[in-house]
């Protein structure tokens, strides 16, 4: 019978590769409806999850605005300190580090608690320690280490060190430079 068919097929003079590029053809078409079906589950699935994101996140952000409102005279919202201060340190002058030595001159305030007695009595009893470590610490320093970019830090080591090693009770909070200068001698 197979026989026959191939017969058939020579005896009408089409040659034996457009039967199976005809079947090919019907294959592929075949399938395209298939293949759409899961272009289209695809494009499906996309567009609902886009939909749930952009929905949840408009509901966790309240069109972007916050959460939590905390009334204007509120009691949490912080107030700036106010501290005591001591000046009586006065200008000191010292040497950098430096291979050629700048000259520092330093007027330096610290502000402690406020109506805090014992720190202020103990503050002023240890007035020339207080000087003393002033002119070894600028004594210690490069004249780029005392460039105004990095006071913050200046005044945060000279806070720890106070509060660690110079001071027992008292508890130094801020300080406050009138006047820091390095030039070069």
């Amino acid at each position: 019978m197979a026989d026959a068919q191939v017969t058939e097929s020579q005896e009408e003079g089409s040659p034996e590769g457009e039967g199976s590029s005809k079947k090919k053809i019907s294959g592929l078409i075949a399938l395209l409806p298939h293949l759409l079906k899961f272009v289209a589950i695809g494009l499906g699935a996309l567009i609902l999850i886009v939909t749930v994101v952009v929905i949840t996140y408009s509901i966790l952000n309240k069109e972007g605005r916050s959460q939590t409102v905390v009334p204007e005279n509120s009691p949490y919202i912080g107030t700036r300190p106010q501290y005591s201060m001591f000046s009586a340190i006065g200008t000191i002058r010292a040497r950098t580090k430096d291979p050629t030595p700048y000259a520092v001159i330093v007027d330096m305030i610290i502000g402690y608690d406020l109506n805090n007695a014992q720190a202020a009595t103990e503050l002023t009893g240890r007035l020339y320690e207080l000087r003393d470590f002033v002119r070894s610490y600028f004594s210690s320093k490069y004249a780029e280490d005392l460039q105004p970019e990095n006071e913050a830090r200046l005044k945060q080591e000279i806070i720890e060190l106070l509060n660690t090693r110079v001071l027992n009770t008292a508890k130094v909070r801020m300080i406050l430079f009138n006047q820091l200068d390095a030039m070069e001698m």
